[in-house]
């Protein structure tokens, strides 16, 4: 069967792509190895942060500010609430780059911040427990997107507006043969016009199979749940956090609808491969310990660990995104390599997929996201 489109990978970006892709009228078939939301990716696990004073840098910023509106809008449409205005509250060293990035990126985009020391973070949060050298960057319009009912209310939508979206089909052949793009499944073949790869950890297979080879890690991460005093740290009372500190960049999120205190790591984890089976929560010790010891130092309140979960972070050498068109075939776009900070951006990503397909051009600035980053430094863009 013959479509406009196919999107390989239909989980938060891809998802988000079929929407604006069926909504243009583009006939568009979604492909999953999985079924969307389904816990073998980076989007699950409830909740995610959506910041936009952003400490990853400033180039972030419009994206993340153009990714809240349509967060918006999607929830309008979809009739679900789908963001919780908790606020977000950045921890740091003042000195830190991370934390100057996010004070920087509020002045230049006129950006609510409230910067505050250890004495009045402890006030306002009694929750938290700082010591002198850190200060606290609040963000009050930021928070918190329900990460796996956003996939939801995109999946509703996308086929809504025709799109068919084929859960549980493994792509086994990529090719494409005079800008005619082939896809072969186990027992089923497809063409397409267009072609976006969106698969998370398995884009590098995907990709590799179009001669383009890109330095992607994926990486085993891990995140749980603890004990919380509602009242200290319920989703009303008490933001969504991430603090750098020198053992390394922590995030969490209040306790929603009595779920608990949510903490994970950013940083560190270890290399996979991900169509082989992941370690477990709790298969290695320092699954709890190392966001226990955390939460010890800076929140002594929380209490006893109730659950974890695993996910995966698909890293680049860089860990910005990848958002391009293939540098041979201007019909296939590419999002991948999201790093860990991917998920609050996938409404924005997801309509800049289906640009890039309908005009070859985006209204956002893709620049930074650029494969040609990755020239004369060691990676093979393409093979002979």
């Amino acid at each position: 069967m013959h479509y406009d489109v196919i999107i390989v990978g239909a989980g938060s970006m891809g998802m988000a792509a079929g929407y604006f892709l069926s909504k243009s009228g583009k006939k568009t078939l979604l492909l999953d190895s999985f079924n969307p939301p389904h816990n073998k990716g980076s989007h699950h696990g409830d909740t995610r942060i959506i910041r936009h004073a952003y400490g990853e840098g400033e180039e972030y910023v419009p994206l993340a500010l153009k990714a809240q509106e349509l967060w918006y809008e999607l929830e309008e449409k979809s009739g679900r609430q789908l963001f919780l205005q908790t606020g977000v509250l950045n921890v740091g060293n003042e000195a830190s780059e991370f934390i100057q990035n996010i004070i920087s990126s509020s002045k230049t985009y006129s950006l609510p911040l409230e910067v505050l020391d250890s004495a009045e973070v402890n006030k306002r949060w009694p929750g938290i427990s700082l010591s002198n050298e850190y200060i606290g960057c609040f963000e009050p319009t930021s928070g918190v997107l329900k990460c796996e009912e956003c996939i939801e209310a995109y999946r509703e939508l996308a086929e809504r507006h025709g799109a068919t979206i084929l859960p549980n089909s493994k792509v086994k052949e990529l090719s494409v043969h005079e800008n005619r793009v082939i896809i072969k499944l186990e027992a089923q073949t497809f063409t397409s016009e267009s072609l976006i790869v969106s698969a998370g950890a398995w884009s590098g297979s995907l990709l590799s199979m179009l001669n383009l080879h890109l330095p992607l890690n994926p990486i085993r991460k891990t995140f749980a749940w603890f004990k919380a005093d509602e009242q200290l740290y319920n989703h009303k009372d008490f933001p969504a956090f991430s603090f750098e500190t020198p053992n390394g960049l922590y995030y969490g999120f209040p306790s929603v609808e009595g779920a608990g205190l949510k903490v994970g790591r950013h940083d560190g984890g270890e290399t996979i491969k991900p169509e082989e089976e992941m370690l477990r929560f709790g298969e290695l010790k320092k699954d709890e310990g190392d966001v226990s010891q955390f939460l010890a130092e800076f929140m002594p309140s929380a209490g006893q660990l109730k659950y974890g979960k695993t996910c995966m972070y698909t890293l680049t050498p860089d860990e910005d995104f990848i958002i391009d068109r293939h540098p041979d075939y201007p019909n296939i776009a590419i999002a991948s390599g999201f790093s860990g900070h991917g998920f609050k951006f996938s409404s924005a990503i997801g309509k800049i997929l289906s640009e890039l397909i309908i005009s070859g051009r985006s209204e956002q600035n893709i620049a930074p996201f650029s494969i040609n980053r990755f020239k004369n430094k060691g990676f093979n863009r393409s093979v002979d």
